[in-house]
């Protein structure tokens, strides 16, 4: 059990992020799923609209459906980059110290590679 009176934010490994790695795991594995899978049924859901609408054979709904499948489309690329630009943008913050760049490195590495395979003495892993 974690108590917060245990977690020194910014002191690398003994630091917040070193002592609560399996929550940034788990955060990054469900970024991941919400990465891939809602991309995925926005864009199915669009075809079968856009179905629908040329077996009906009117001009209009095919209209409406096509339009409706390029904003799903651009909705699930825009998703699908969300996390890259918010680790972008995390990036450029540049003025952390020393500890605390150590520490909000641990969070970076669990988001962003919940499952590293191979050498895993820089994961995530490494920390829990």
């Amino acid at each position: 059990m974690l108590f917060l009176d245990q977690v020194v934010p910014g002191e690398g490994v003994g630091g917040f992020c070193y002592n609560t790695a399996s929550l940034w795991q788990f955060v990054g594995i469900a970024l991941l799923v919400i990465k891939i899978v809602i991309p995925i049924v926005l864009i199915i859901l669009g075809m079968v609209d856009l179905g629908k609408a040329v077996i009906s054979s009117e001009d209009k709904a095919v209209n409406k459906a096509a339009t409706k499948l390029l904003w799903r489309i651009v909705s699930a690329v825009v998703i699908f980059f969300i996390p890259t630009i918010v680790s972008a943008i995390f990036a450029l913050i540049g003025s952390f110290n020393e500890e605390v760049r150590a520490d909000y490195d641990i969070c970076r590495e669990c988001i962003e590679h919940p499952n590293k395979s191979g050498d895993v003495s820089g994961s995530c892993k490494s920390y829990m």
